[in-house]
C-alpha cells in the first residue's frame, strides 16, 4: 500500500501497487483467499460486504471509504466505511455491484442490459488521517478548560484552509465526482473566518467549526490528508440466478407416464409430456428445472431395479449408463423423443419463465461410442480390458470411468463441443455428475473457454466428497454446488452449517440446499412424515439463496432401500407413475409455493452474507434472521426476515426467543408479519414461541413498516 501524492478521484481502479505502507496502514483485506489469487464471487446486484483494518500510529484519527470499479475501470460506488470494533482498527462496508436484473438470458435486453456489467469489478479501500476529528477533538477540551487556546482555534482555520484547497484542486480536475460545491466553499471559508475572530468568545470561535453543517461535510465531503489507497480486491460479477436460484428436478420418462390399464405395463413419459412438469415447477414458483441425462442408455450390463445386476426386459435402465449404438452425449434418447422435441421444451420453459438445466455425467457405458473410437480415453486392466467403475467393494459393471491422462486436450474438446451443441438448443446450466472423480484443472479450462463464449451458462457441481476438493471445484468455475446440507440435522449442526455456508467463505463456495436427492433420502426424512418435509423446505429455501427439489417430495416418498440412504425403488433405474393430484392430502405442494413466493419478495432472502443466528433456549428450536439495509433495498427501507423452525417432527416446544440480532428497529415491540399466513402480530426484543409439528412447524415473519400503511397490517 502506498501513499497518493494526492487527493484525486481515479476513474479508473488504479493497478497493482508496491507492498509498502502509505501513511494510513491497510492489513487484512476481507473477503480472501489464497491470497488474492481467486476473485471473490457475487450475483449481479448483490449485497456483498468488504473490511479491512485502516490504523496509523498514536492519537491521530482515520477514516475509510471503500470505492468499487466497473469492469471499464469507472467508479459505480464511494461508500463510507463504518469503524465496527475500534479496538481492532476495523472497518466494514456494504457494496452492490450493478443492477439486479429479472431478464433472462434468452430475452432481449439481456446482451445489451446485463452482459456489460458482468465480468471482474474490484474494491479499493482509501484510509485517510481524519485531521478534523482530531482536532475538533483537543480543541474541545482545550477550550472547556482555556489551555492554549489561540493554538488551537488557529490550527482548527488553517485545517479549514486547507480543506477548501483540496476540494478546489478536486474541483479542477474534471475527472473528479465529489468536489465542493461553491456553498460549501463559502461555509469553509466562513469557517475561517469565525476561527480566526479574536473578538469572539472562544467557544464561539470554535462553534464556527462545531457545527451540524460542518459536521455533515465531514461526513459527506472530509478533508482527506495522507491518503493511502490498499490493493485491489478482484470480484466476479455473475448473472442473475447465479447465486440466488430455485431448481426443481424430475425425470422425462417419469414424467406423464402412465400404465397401460389392459397389459399393465407402464407408458414412460417423454420429453414433450414432460412439459406438465414444467408447468408443475412454475405453478410451484421455481426457476429452473433440472434434468438428469437424456442420451441414449447402454444395454451391455443394464441395471435392474434398485442397481440389481440383472435387469428384466422392461427395465429402462440407468440413465447415467451413458451410450449406446443410438448415439453418446450429443443425442437425445429415443425413447424419450428428438432434438426438435428437446428445443421444443426448451422454448417451452422459457415461455414459463423457467431455465432448463441439464445433466452432464462424464462417463460412458461400454457401448458409448468412444468406446470404440477413443479407447485410449478409457483405463485399461493389464488383460487389455476397459475398467469399469469401482468403489470398492460398490461395482459399476454399467459404467466406464474416463482416463483423463491420456489426451486431456482432445477430451477437453469434445466436452466443449457437446456443451455448446446443448446451449445452442437452449440449456442455459449444467449440472455436472461427480466432477471430484475428474481432475479440477480439466474443469477449470472447460468452464473457462465455455464462458468465455457463453457468460451467462452455470454450472452445479454434485460434489458430495471432502471439504477442499469441494472448494478446490468451485474455485475452479463451479458456480454452486450441492453440499452437506442433507446431514445437518441438530441445531447445532444446522447453526454451524448457516453460519458457514452464508459467510465469507459464500465468496468463493455457493452451498445449494437439497433435503433430497435421487441419491439422497435420510432417516430424518424417513422419520419425520409431512413435518420432516416441511421442516427441510424451510431450512432449505430460507437457508441458502440456492436451494432444489427433487420431484416426489411433494408425495411425501420417504421409504428408503434397507441399509442404505438412497429412495426404495429408485427412480434412476425405473419409471415412476405419479398421481400429482394427491398432492393436496399434505400440503407440501403448497408450502413449496409459499416459499419461493417469500424468497422472491424480500430482497435478503437473495444474500449469502446477511444471516445471523438468534439465541433460543430450546434445543429443537432453531432461529435464524436475515437482513439488508435500506439503502441496498429497491424500495429504499430494510428487509427483515426472521426464521424460527421446531426440528422436532413428533413433539410442540416452547422456547423464549431473542430478537435483538436480527436487525429490528428500535426497542419493540415490532410489529411482524407471518409470510406463511399473512397474519401481523406484536412481538417483544424476547418473545415466547410454540411450535409444534401438526399445525405449526415454523415462523417466517417480516417487518412491518409504518409507510407500508394500514392494509399491510
Amino acid at each position: 500500500m502506498v501513499e497518493a501524492t494526492k487527493d484525486s478521484d481515479h476513474t479508473s481502479a488504479p493497478g497493482p501497487r508496491p507492498q509498502e505502507f502509505g501513511r494510513v496502514a491497510i492489513l487484512g483485506l476481507r473477503p480472501n483467499h489464497e491470497g488474492g489469487i481467486f476473485p471473490a464471487r457475487v450475483e449481479l446486484g448483490e449485497v456483498f460486504r468488504v473490511s479491512a483494518q485502516v490504523l496509523m500510529e498514536g492519537r491521530p484519527q482515520v477514516g475509510a471509504t471503500a470505492v468499487l470499479y466497473d469492469p471499464a475501470g469507472g467508479r459505480s460506488q464511494t461508500i463510507p466505511m463504518t469503524c465496527t470494533s475500534p479496538g481492532l482498527d476495523l472497518w466494514e462496508a456494504r457494496l452492490q455491484a450493478g443492477q439486479h436484473s429479472e431478464i433472462r438470458p434468452w430475452e432481449v435486453g439481456f446482451a445489451s442490459r446485463v452482459m456489460p456489467q458482468l465480468g471482474q469489478w474490484t474494491v479499493q479501500i482509501e484510509g485517510w488521517e481524519d485531521n478534523y476529528l482530531t482536532w475538533l477533538h483537543d480543541a474541545r477540551i482545550k477550550v472547556e478548560v482555556g489551555d492554549d487556546l489561540e493554538n488551537a482555534l488557529r490550527s482548527g482555520a488553517e485545517l479549514c484552509e486547507r480543506w477548501v484547497a483540496q476540494g478546489q484542486a478536486t474541483q479542477a480536475q474534471s475527472t473528479s465526482t465529489n468536489p465542493l460545491t461553491q456553498a460549501e466553499v463559502t461555509l469553509l471559508k466562513s469557517a475561517i473566518c469565525t476561527l480566526s475572530d479574536g473578538s469572539l468568545a472562544p467557544q464561539a470561535r470554535l462553534e464556527g467549526a462545531d457545527n451540524p453543517l460542518i459536521r455533515q461535510l465531514h461526513q459527506s465531503k472530509p478533508l482527506r490528508e495522507g491518503l493511502s489507497l490498499s490493493r485491489p480486491l478482484a470480484f466476479k460479477v455473475e448473472r442473475p440466478k447465479s447465486s440466488f436460484v430455485s431448481w426443481y428436478q424430475f425425470f422425462p420418462r417419469s414424467e406423464g407416464a402412465q400404465r397401460n390399464p389392459t397389459s399393465g405395463r407402464i407408458v414412460p413419459g417423454t420429453l414433450r409430456s414432460s412439459i406438465s412438469g414444467l408447468e408443475r415447477a412454475a405453478a410451484e414458483g421455481f426457476d429452473m428445472v433440472y434434468l438428469p441425462p437424456i442420451f441414449p442408455i447402454g444395454i451391455s450390463h443394464r441395471k435392474g431395479k434398485d442397481n440389481s445386476l440383472t435387469a428384466g426386459p422392461e427395465d429402462p435402465g440407468s440413465p447415467f449408463a451413458i451410450g449406446s449404438q443410438l448415439g453418446g452425449h450429443d443425442t437425445v434418447d429415443p425413447a424419450l423423443g428428438t432434438m426438435e422435441d428437446f428445443k421444443v421444451l426448451c422454448a417451452k420453459a422459457h415461455e414459463l419463465g423457467l431455465e432448463i438445466a441439464l445433466d452432464f455425467a462424464l462417463q460412458c457405458s461400454p457401448d458409448h461410442p468412444w468406446v470404440r473410437e477413443h479407447p485410449n480415453w478409457f483405463h485399461h486392466k493389464p488383460d487389455g480390458s476397459i475398467a469399469f467403475a469401482e468403489n470398492p467393494p460398490k461395482k459399476y459393471q454399467d459404467i466406464y470411468p474416463i482416463d483423463f491422462e491420456a489426451d486431456m486436450p482432445g477430451i477437453e474438446r469434445e466436452v466443449e463441443r457437446i456443451l455448446e451443441l446443448w446451449i445452442e438448443a437452449g440449456v442455459t446450466a449444467f449440472r455436472v455428475d461427480n466432477p471430484h472423480t475428474k481432475p479440477v484443472r480439466f474443469w477449470q479450462e472447460v468452464i473457462a473457454h465455455t464462458q468465455s463464449r457463453h457468460p451467462e451458462v452455470l454450472f452445479l457441481a454434485e460434489a458430495f466428497t471432502r471439504p477442499a476438493l469441494v472448494r478446490a471445484l468451485s474455485l475452479a468455475g463451479f458456480t454452486q454446488t450441492h453440499c452437506y446440507f442433507p446431514w445437518r440435522n441438530s441445531k447445532a449442526e444446522l447453526e454451524e452449517y448457516l453460519v458457514t455456508t452464508n459467510s465469507d467463505e459464500a465468496y468463493y463456495q455457493h452451498n445449494s440446499f437439497w433435503p433430497t436427492t435421487p441419491d439422497i433420502l435420510t432417516a430424518y426424512l424417513r422419520d419425520n412424515g409431512v413435518a420432516g418435509h416441511a421442516v427441510r423446505a424451510v431450512l432449505a429455501a430460507l437457508g441458502s439463496p440456492s436451494w432444489g427439489i427433487y420431484n416426489g417430495y411433494e408425495l411425501i416418498e420417504n421409504q428408503q432401500k434397507a441399509g442404505s440412504e438412497e429412495q426404495a425403488d429408485n427412480e434412476k433405474y425405473e419409471i415412476k407413475v405419479r398421481d400429482w393430484g394427491q398432492t393436496g392430502r399434505y400440503g407440501i405442494a403448497d408450502l413449496l409455493t409459499s416459499l419461493n413466493t417469500i424468497r422472491r419478495e424480500h430482497p435478503a432472502c437473495g444474500s449469502y452474507h446477511n444471516l445471523s443466528i438468534l439465541e433460543s433456549d430450546d434445543p429443537n428450536i432453531l432461529a435464524f434472521a436475515r437482513h439488508t439495509p435500506a439503502e441496498l433495498t429497491p424500495s429504499g427501507r430494510a428487509d427483515t426476515l426472521i426464521v424460527l423452525v421446531n426440528l422436532d417432527g413428533r413433539q410442540a416446544h416452547q422456547a423464549t426467543v431473542n430478537l435483538e440480532a436480527a436487525g429490528l428497529p428500535g426497542e419493540g415491540p415490532f410489529a411482524l408479519r407471518d409470510e406463511l399466513t399473512g397474519q401481523v402480530q406484536e412481538w417483544e426484543a424476547r418473545q415466547a414461541v410454540s411450535l409444534d409439528p401438526w399445525s405449526r412447524v415454523a415462523w417466517v415473519l417480516s417487518v412491518v413498516h409504518e409507510s407500508d400503511g394500514p392494509a399491510a397490517r
